[in-house]
């Protein structure tokens, strides 16, 4: 069986360096390409048709849920697995629901992000086991934000509006209008069935967005 073929997908430079040296260092991996953001991706994805594609979430204009998507589309025989710094479930749900066979936290032992590629090359779905370890929640502020099912774009709006960012700043960091920005505030806002920014603060520090 040959080196299972991995495509590295994320914004920083510091990272991708990372992640090929930490990838380099397995014989069985051959990186056989870097893209700088995720419409890099679907370009190289398509060029290289790789068997595994890692991918950060967070990433400007196109995030990696969406990207996610566009890669399974062009290289349909590649494998996604979701490289992020967020645990929490809406991250989850969203790159499960675009396609993604795999989900490993940034904080990750070595051996994990390794294994996640051996296993999901191998048709099965990995999971962070720090996912399977976070403590039972606390009671949500209402029913409506309970049930209210955000995509990774809302949530990244949500949780930077919950910080105190200005639209102008979020629209600034997500490479996106103001007008955009404000249009995913207002959809997330009436998903969760809420009014003002305190009910939106409190909303992210149940979601474990913010440090109560």
């Amino acid at each position: 069986m040959g080196k299972v073929r991995v495509l590295v997908v994320d914004d920083h430079a510091v990272v991708r360096a990372g992640l090929r040296a930490i990838l380099d260092s397995d014989a069985r991996l051959e990186v056989v390409g870097e893209a700088v953001d995720g419409a890099d991706g679907c370009t190289q994805a398509a060029a290289l048709r790789p068997e595994i594609v890692i991918m950060d979430v967070s990433m400007p204009a196109l995030n990696g849920a969406d990207a996610t998507r566009r890669v399974l589309a062009v290289s349909p025989d590649s494998s996604v697995i979701a490289l992020t710094a967020h645990d929490e479930p809406p991250y989850v749900r969203e790159l499960l629901n675009a396609g993604a066979r795999g989900y490993v936290l940034k904080r990750a032992l070595v051996e994990h992000l390794v294994r996640a590629i051996h296993v999901v090359r191998d048709g099965g779905l990995f999971l962070d086991p720090a996912l399977a370890e976070q403590p039972a929640a606390p009671a949500p502020p209402d029913a409506a934000a309970m049930s209210a099912d955000l995509t990774l774009r809302e949530v990244e709006v949500a949780s930077m509006t919950a910080r105190g960012h200005t639209n102008a700043e979020i629209a600034a960091e997500l490479t996106l209008s103001v007008k955009t920005i404000e249009t995913h505030k207002a959809r997330l806002m009436s998903k969760l069935g809420l009014r003002t920014r305190a009910q939106l603060v409190r909303y992210a520090i149940y979601r474990g967005w913010l440090k109560a």
